[in-house]
């Protein structure tokens, strides 16, 4: 049987050394979300979506390595895989490069595959010794290169959508699943890394609502899980795709989440009623900028569609963009502005990036304005810009960029203090929504139970009266819901001071950053003597533990 590494970048991740830089932190909310917001900051980490997709589908030995060191990886290509494939992203290039000379020294008869968005940078082969690249969808491609049926159905992994969830510090088990529908683009914003990537095409994997409804059927049965993290740049665009999804639901009595990514057009095309019967729970829409329009957002009040969805219980994350060509000292003030006053759940801003081979990348090469002297390290969008700008120098960019956090953290709150009071509104409003009332009621209510024991330290940890009065409000309205806090919340609040506590202390020390366990997961493998077939192993701080299968 031919065998296949799949790995991420080694850590650690969040550090200045030789390979990266302290602002690229493997988590993608503290890393551009919540960033400023110190123990209320939402602590994530994700698995490798993609490589545990090219695993599931094809019919080599495989193994996923996600969030090694390099002393694990070293390890593991010490096995002699017949191909190692290795996935980053621009800022990771070191990483990448220091990876394949690893596998060079280690395991030279092992075959080298590139892959992931940092492929897109000019004449990879040549600064990265490798035998394949890998650029746009892979699934097929890898099928292809190892001479199997291209064509054959897509087996989707069944597996969380997180790893290591903290809220104030508080471990949380995995609330979803990942959900990959397709993959790609065609709206081709001249900035999007993602739509470039994948030549501005959407390539589907799950044709119709009746694949996805039996994937989420499959996905719960495997996994317990009801609520789906959807990988899909723009999931209700293939309306009728959604529709028969929702049909296969109501029909059914099925109580599915989903939180997605969406474009203004789309939302407005479906509606939100149709989105609360859906069970959206979460929205990530790019809102770009105030004064640049793209075609996605023309003629959309987005003050009042975002009102309109959290009233629905859909929390909002809006995406903006600082440092457009067109910003001025004063119009990049009146941006951030704008993006604090929609008062979304959560804010990411984000810094002009011409990432490679995207058209923002290519008109920056063509005028001279791209730094190419800068080292791909940087070029992550958290610090500083990395092409000349007419009005900014680099160096003015990293405390601008870190004053449009604060700001929004002043103004509004901490992004959680949001999310619980777009929980809340959805319960409260459901009615609005009658046919999927009961369902929806239910869910949100739940969500509200869920989080309630956390709510107490809130108000502990406020920073400012303006907060505290924030949250005071907030344990009135859960009040007015659920009626008085319970023995059995009071309980679980004060069970989880210490490891509150224990955020707090780190954080006031400025120790913020986490790195990930290493998680691995094997797939149609034999190792050691015994038969590993679909099996995950993960492992935690050194402890193994051994999990029923991610796929079927």
């Amino acid at each position: 049987m031919t065998t296949i590494l799949l790995s991420s970048v080694f850590g650690p991740y969040g550090v200045d050394d030789a390979y990266g830089r302290k602002e690229n932190i493997m988590e993608l909310f503290h890393n551009q979300v919540t960033r400023e917001q110190g123990i209320f900051s939402l602590r994530i980490n994700h698995p490798s979506f993609g490589l545990h997709l090219l695993a599931e589908n094809i019919e080599a030995g495989a193994k996923v390595l996600d969030f090694p060191s390099q002393k694990r990886f070293i390890k593991e290509i010490k096995k002699n895989y017949d191909y190692v494939g290795i996935s980053f992203i621009t800022p990771n290039f070191l990483k990448a490069k220091r990876m394949a000379e690893l596998v060079r020294k280690h395991a030279p008869n092992s075959k080298i595959i590139l892959g992931g968005h940092g492929t897109r940078i000019p004449e990879i082969r040549e600064q990265i010794d490798c035998d394949h690249v890998c650029t746009g969808e892979g699934v097929y491609w890898l099928r292809e290169l190892f001479g199997e049926k291209v064509d054959r159905p897509i087996n989707h992994p069944k597996m969380g959508a997180s790893v290591s969830h903290r809220i104030m510090g508080v471990p949380r088990p995995a609330e979803s699943a990942v959900l990959i529908p397709g993959v790609g683009c065609p709206n081709a914003c001249r900035f999007c890394a993602t739509s470039h990537f994948f030549d501005r095409k959407y390539t589907p994997y799950l044709h119709t609502g009746d694949e996805i409804f039996a994937l989420c059927q499959e996905i719960e049965a495997h996994t317990g899980l009801t609520e789906f993290f959807v990988m899909d740049e723009n999931f209700l665009k293939y309306r009728e795709r959604a529709e028969r999804l929702l049909e296969l639901m109501e029909r059914a009595g099925k109580q599915y989440r989903f939180g997605i990514f969406s474009s203004a057009e789309t939302i407005q095309s479906v509606g939100v009623p149709f989105m609360a019967r859906l069970g959206v729970h979460f929205l990530w829409m790019g809102i770009e900028g105030k004064e640049e329009i793209y075609e996605k957002n023309k003629d959309v009040d987005f003050v009042a569609l975002i009102e309109t969805l959290r009233d629905a219980g859909i929390s909002v994350l809006a995406s903006g963009i600082l440092f457009s060509e067109h910003h001025t000292k004063d119009s990049i003030e009146e941006e951030i502005d704008y993006m604090v006053s929609l008062n979304a759940d959560f804010v990411q801003f984000m810094e002009l990036g011409p990432l490679p081979r995207t058209a923002l990348y290519d008109a920056h090469r063509k005028n001279g304005s791209l730094r190419e002297d800068i080292p791909y390290e940087e070029w992550h969008g958290q610090h500083k810009i990395w092409f000349d700008h007419d009005h900014f120098e680099r160096d003015q960019t990293p405390a601008i960029l870190k004053g449009a956090f604060e700001r929004d953290f002043q103004v509004n709150g901490p992004s959680l203090f949001r999310l619980f009071e777009t929980v809340v509104r959805g319960a409260r409003n459901a009615a609005n929504f009658p046919q999927a009332y009961d369902a929806r009621r239910q869910q949100l209510v739940r969500q509200c139970k869920d989080y309630r024991p956390i709510l107490r330290w809130f108000k502990r940890f406020a920073p400012t009266p303006s907060m505290r009065q924030q949250a005071v409000e907030l344990d009135r309205q859960y009040t007015e819901l659920l009626g008085p806090e319970s023995w059995l919340d009071r309980t679980k609040s004060f069970a989880i001071w210490p490891l509150v506590m224990k955020l707090a202390l780190a954080d006031k020390a400025g120790r913020t950053v986490f790195q990930p366990p290493t998680l691995e997961t094997r797939y149609r493998l034999r190792e050691s003597g015994l038969s590993w077939r679909n099996i995950a192993t993960f492992s935690f701080a050194g402890v193994r533990q051994v999990s029923p299968a991610t796929t079927g």
